[in-house]
């Protein structure tokens, strides 16, 4: 059985590992791209960026913390929370960049003439850091005692034990399952998720409408400037279905566990739901590679002038070198 427990351990590792793999590289390559190319500097793509650190972040941070929470170790109760906490922190963030690409979206095709007047660039940046604000306070909430710290010692003094204070260090453990399901669920996550909903089945109503009406616009060509907007509206929408797709079965999941406790649910949704979460991190950088252009276009720029060229460059020289 302890073999048996150690190879599942092993196999959650590697897609851990794996996971992280794609979706640090991806992220970064996103980041550089906005860096890079001017056309990629717009209110929109800053928003992706914030997104894009907050997936690095998940690949580089939450993953490895992930995977010792599987372990499991022993450890003091406040350790233990704080390798919990960056997760709902990120998550949040992510919720939130999702929302405040959506309005950004929305802003464009309601106001096309007054747009660049009403989100400046330092508007932006003010957006992004109130993003990240809110995601701290969300996040680092069971820090500030909403957690199961009384639970545990409850617990401890069932048992009789009057060892020091230690616990097997697992998400549910310190997680409350209703900071999880009451505040994080139905506060920060399904409400946002709900009217980014809304609000992309209202840009493409006013697209549809525009592009119907062709009144004008900033652009000298609204059908052309309407069908471009269509287009990275539809791209973006999709980022937000996969991000929904990825994270529901999770919360729905803790749903359960809170409201039906003896209802048990077997251990590989759990992990499935897991690997969703956080395989979402690695989705993005696909989707714009195949669906926005302008992204297309910077990956293969950087493809091009780091990699491909200097490849061929080293290749020709090692060449005549040898020619000599």
């Amino acid at each position: 059985m302890a073999h048996s427990v150690s190879a599942f351990q092993a196999a959650y590792i590697s897609i851990e590992v794996l996971i992280a793999l794609v979706s640090v590289p991806g992220n970064i390559l996103v980041i550089w791209a906005v860096k890079m190319n001017q056309a990629l500097r717009d209110a929109t793509f800053c928003f992706i960026v914030s997104l894009a650190v907050a997936d690095v972040a998940v690949g580089a941070l939450v993953i490895p913390l992930a995977i010792i929470i599987n372990i499991g170790p022993q450890t003091e109760f406040y350790s233990c929370l704080m390798v919990a906490c960056p997760v709902l922190i990120l998550t949040e963030s992510s919720i939130l960049a999702l929302l405040a690409i959506a309005v950004d979206r929305y802003l464009r095709v309601k106001i096309p003439v007054s747009y660049k007047s009403v989100v400046t660039p330092r508007r932006a940046a003010v957006a992004i850091a109130c993003c990240w604000i809110v995601s701290f306070l969300v996040g680092l909430t069971p820090m500030f005692g909403w957690n199961n710290l009384n639970k545990m010692r409850r617990i401890q003094e069932l048992n009789a034990s009057h060892t020091e204070f230690v616990i097997k260090c697992q998400f549910e453990t310190v997680i409350s399952m209703e900071y999880m399901v009451y505040f994080n669920f139905f506060v920060w996550v399904l409400p946002p998720l709900l009217l980014m909903l809304l609000i992309y089945l209202e840009v493409f109503n006013l697209i549809r409408k525009q592009l119907n009406k062709k009144v004008s616009s900033s652009s000298n060509d609204p059908q052309k400037y309407y069908g471009k907007e269509l287009k990275i509206a539809k791209s973006l929408a999709l980022v937000l279905f996969l991000f929904a797709l990825s994270w529901l079965p999770l919360h729905i999941l803790n749903c359960i566990t809170l409201f039906c406790p003896s209802c048990e649910t077997p251990h590989i949704l759990t992990y499935i739901a897991i690997f969703l979460t956080h395989g979402n991190s690695a989705m993005n950088p696909i989707v714009y590679a195949f669906r926005i252009k302008k992204f297309r276009t910077a990956f293969l720029q950087i493809w091009n002038q780091y990699f491909c060229c200097k490849t061929n460059k080293n290749a020709r020289t090692t060449t005549a070198e040898t020619g000599n």
